[in-house]
């Protein structure tokens, strides 16, 4: 199942650059993922400083 990223997202991007299939994107205030191209690696979520990536 795809990750998303939750509202406690602080937009600092580290999640982007870790991602093995640029699945992330910056959005409007917080970063996003986009489900078809997520594959469940879990790098965002162990990069990001607040824990906002979490699988869906």
């Amino acid at each position: 199942m795809a990750y998303v990223i939750s509202d406690e997202c602080v937009a600092c991007g580290a999640c982007a650059e870790e991602c093995p299939v640029s699945a992330i994107s910056e959005g409007e205030g917080k970063y996003n993922i986009d489900p078809d191209t997520c594959v469940s690696c879990g790098a965002c979520a162990g990069v990001c400083p607040v824990g906002a990536p979490s699988e869906a």
